[in-house]
């Protein structure tokens, strides 16, 4: 029987631990797919990786909450407002601009892509660089001889330093694709900063005129709950003079009633269009800022125009456009970094590099003349320089898969700038056509609510001289209520269908709009 070797037994178990490692990782995920996670945490219940802290309880109901991270509990402080101001749009418009968390965003893409252009045009510099190690070896040794025991100690210690250069001089424009494609998509992420303002202008345009609507039918229905009052209040003293009936107190109570639900309505839905607004500007949603309440004013002439023209202008300057514009050229130029791929390239190569370095040897005791320490130093430098010329010859086919794949980018970038042009067009006759049909609604709303004003007054003074009824009272009441609500719904309407066609044309920034 042969010995079982001594080794055998404990690298065994290492391997039976090290193989157990990575299994044992399974104790980081919940016990069962119908049972809650009890995670590890710390003091101030922050959510550390490690075995549950609990056993999972077998029985139900179980909790599926989290712990609560009180390091977490912050929230923003409101924005610095002027509480005594009333904000226009202009001015939340610019709020928004310079706290909207999504401008920053675009900003830093935008420096980020201007870095990565950066980046490739420093291949055209020489890189340089510097290395330098030391090192120190200490030995002793011992020999027994017939005069007695020989030792020695010996030392060495040294360091090298090296300097050296390489430069890429011609590359036949490899280098120079790469750059323009970086460039062209810094291009891009510009445009794409601009498109980001455009669409939070857009956004809180949008919000700001659904507010103007809101606060236009609250302040409607309040005059609706006056008109309802003085219509009870008729009913009533026709009633109290015997002129009246209980069912005409009725139903003008019911009436008011209606009014009043519906004022509570459109508080709400002021409450409402007020915190989207908020969250549209991008402020925490505590801040309070006091909104100007828009001026009516005529709607201008120049709000329709030549759809041809509107069109041109369109495809000229959307930022959707222009940044498949600058993809598609980034494409072109990644092709033709990728043809350069084949062209040999000539480069310089240069290094110096200086060595030093000292040994001791302390013999002991010494033996005839031979001293009891000796000391050697010594230095070495050097310098090279290289020019020479690489020639790929074969790589298995990678330099043409990647000339395939930037071919392939090339034509998507292409396809890709066709479809922005044409979706640019669809979206401008979309929003021209809803900007069309909502001046409509407005000119038609406004002179429904001039009729429906006459009809109330005539309808409450008939009533109220005992000539008409108080079911004509109410519906006439009523009816001014929605003509006027339609009349607001279509003036703001107009207003957002107007931002929606900025947009669609890129022109949702400009100066003066």
């Amino acid at each position: 029987m042969h010995k079982p070797d001594s080794q055998a037994i404990p690298l065994t178990l290492a391997v039976v631990t090290l193989a157990g490692c990575a299994t044992a990782s399974l104790d980081l995920a919940p016990p069962a797919s119908d049972r809650p996670w009890q995670p590890e945490t710390t003091a101030s219940g922050e959510i550390v990786p490690g075995a549950a802290s609990k056993p999972a309880p077998a029985i139900r109901p179980s909790d599926y909450t989290l712990p609560a991270n009180t390091a977490l509990a912050f929230v923003s402080p409101p924005a610095a407002l002027d509480a005594t101001h009333a904000y226009t749009l202009p001015e939340l418009i610019d709020l928004a601009e310079s706290t909207n968390p999504l401008t920053r965003i675009a900003w830093n893409d935008a420096r980020n892509a201007a870095l990565a252009a950066g980046i490739a045009r420093s291949s055209y510099l020489p890189y340089i660089s510097a290395a330098a190690m030391g090192g120190y070896q200490n030995g002793h040794s011992a020999t027994s001889t017939a005069l007695g025991t020989l030792g020695a100690n010996t030392s060495t210690h040294g360091t090298v330093s090296v300097l050296s250069l390489q430069w890429l001089l011609f590359d036949f424009g490899e280098r120079a694709g790469i750059v323009d494609a970086a460039e062209q998509v810094s291009v891009a992420a510009n445009i794409g900063f601009t498109a980001v303002h455009q669409k939070i202008i857009h956004e809180v345009s949008i919000a700001f005129y659904r507010y103007q609507a809101a606060r236009s039918r609250a302040t409607t229905v309040q005059q609706a709950m006056r008109n309802a009052d003085a219509v009870l209040a008729a009913a009533r003293s026709r009633y109290q003079r015997g002129i009246g009936t209980v069912v005409e107190v009725a139903q003008a109570t019911q009436n008011r009633a209606q009014t009043n639900l519906a004022t509570v309505q459109a508080q709400g839905a002021e409450t409402d269009a007020y915190l989207a607004l908020v969250t549209a500007i991008g402020i925490s949603p505590l801040s309070k800022p006091r909104i100007v309440e828009m001026p009516a004013r005529p709607l201008s002439p120049a709000m329709r125009g030549s759809i041809e023209q509107i069109v041109e202008r369109a495809i000229a300057s959307r930022p959707d456009v222009l940044a498949a514009y600058a993809v598609e050229r980034a494409s072109q130029a990644r092709v033709k970094a990728a043809e350069a791929g084949y062209m040999p390239k000539v480069f310089l190569s240069a290094f110096t590099s200086y060595a030093s370095g000292g040994s001791a040897i302390t013999a002991i005791p010494p033996i005839g003349q031979q001293p009891p320490t000796v000391n050697l130093n010594g230095y070495r430098y050097g310098a090279s320089v290289f020019l020479g010329v690489t020639v790929p010859i074969y790589d298995g086919g990678v330099r043409s898969a990647v000339l395939a794949q930037a071919r392939n980018d090339a034509d998507s970038a292409s396809a890709r700038l066709t479809r922005a042009k044409e979706e640019s067009v669809r979206q401008v006759v979309v929003s021209q056509s809803a900007l069309e049909s909502s001046l409509a609604a407005y000119d038609a709303a406004s002179a429904l609510a001039e009729a429906a004003q006459t009809t109330y007054d005539a309808a409450f003074a008939a009533y109220s001289k005992g000539v008409g009824t108080v079911t004509e009272a109410n519906l006439a009441q009523n009816q001014l209520l929605l003509a006027r609500n339609a009349s607001a719904d279509a003036y703001n309407g107009a207003l957002a269908a107007a931002a929606t066609l900025a947009l669609a044309t890129g022109s949702v920034g400009a100066a003066g709009h």
